[in-house]
């Protein structure tokens, strides 16, 4: 019998070079992103051998010497990073009960304003703190909680809410609070944009359809606003949850100090505390490929219940 030869599958065919040469446009935005990636994003991942290797500024990767899981075993025992690693939790499953549903309702209350030029000066005022960087915004948040001349104490002693001012940021109980309603203050406007824009796609005659059957606003928002972007809410769920060992470099390192140190600690401050003011680059590369292993993980299962719950997912 005379066996049948399948055409083989040509990489680089006419076809695909004609559509890549009419996209050619197109392409030129593309590709950018991913020499950008490519440059800061995989090159860069040779370097996790560090976290397997007995590493030292004197010497190159290839000339050091290999230990294994060492100092993943040592950052396991270590009571700094069990620390590290309570506050990184905590602010962040706290973030996650108030932080992630405050765009959200904040959202659905700019959709629901009727007076145009109200929305927009709104939208617009809850947007400026995003474009504030942590240098600025964390600045003025310490003057404005200071001991001797912040607003807030002054305002709190002046209305009998306290007897004295409170020393806010060199309290540690009270670091998680602030952090965490200080960060959403400054992130609700912005985070509201792809809720906004989701809620936009809705179709209207849903809307005109819940109208006529004598719907009111508020079981318009709950049957119609809220289904219709269920998909965005649960992408976004899916990446917070992702993140959860990943609370935010910069506002911590602005807002630290030696006296609150115990609740603001968090991962990020601690590798960089080990790794650039220690010079501990095997131990601290050890903790931040653990963490992006987490991290993936999570990613995973996160993605896997929602598809179970809600049948949408990420992939």
């Amino acid at each position: 019998m005379q066996e049948l030869t399948l055409p083989k599958k040509r990489l680089f065919s006419k076809e695909k070079f004609k559509r890549f040469k009419n996209q050619l446009d197109i392409q030129t935005m593309v590709w950018p992103g991913i020499i950008f990636l490519f440059i800061f994003s995989y090159i860069p991942m040779y370097g996790i051998l560090i976290a397997f290797k007995d590493y030292s500024i004197v010497s190159t990767i290839a000339e050091s010497d290999w230990v294994g899981f060492r100092y993943f075993q040592q950052f396991l025992t270590n009571d700094n990073f069990i620390r590290a690693l309570r506050n990184t939790l905590a602010m962040n499953m706290i973030g996650l009960a108030i932080g992630f549903p405050a765009p959200l309702i904040f959202a659905l209350l700019l959709n629901e304003i009727s007076n145009q030029r109200f929305k927009r000066l709104t939208q617009t005022i809850s947007y400026l703190p995003h474009f504030l960087s942590w240098v600025i915004y964390g600045g003025l948040l310490i003057s404005l909680f200071s001991l001797d001349t912040g607003v807030v104490n002054d305002v709190l002693v002046r209305t009998g809410l306290i007897e004295r001012p409170i020393f806010w940021w060199g309290e540690p109980r009270y670091f998680w609070v602030l952090a965490i309603l200080t960060n959403m203050a400054k992130s609700i406007g912005w985070g509201a944009i792809l809720y906004l824009a989701a809620i936009a796609g809705v179709d209207s005659q849903l809307y005109e359809a819940a109208v006529i059957d004598g719907a009111s606003r508020f079981k318009r928002v709950w049957h119609v606003t809220i289904p219709g972007i269920t998909g965005t809410i649960v992408i976004l769920m899916i990446f917070t949850i992702a993140n959860s060992f990943n609370y935010g470099f910069d506002q911590i390192w602005i807002l630290q100090n030696n006296l609150n140190v115990s609740t603001s600690e968090i991962i990020d401050t601690y590798i960089y505390k080990t790794g650039l003011s220690q010079m501990r680059f095997s131990y601290a590369a050890a903790v931040g490929v653990s963490r992006a292993v987490i991290a993936m993980i999570l990613l995973v299962l996160a993605n896997f219940t929602s598809k179970k719950i809600t049948e949408q997912g990420l992939f």
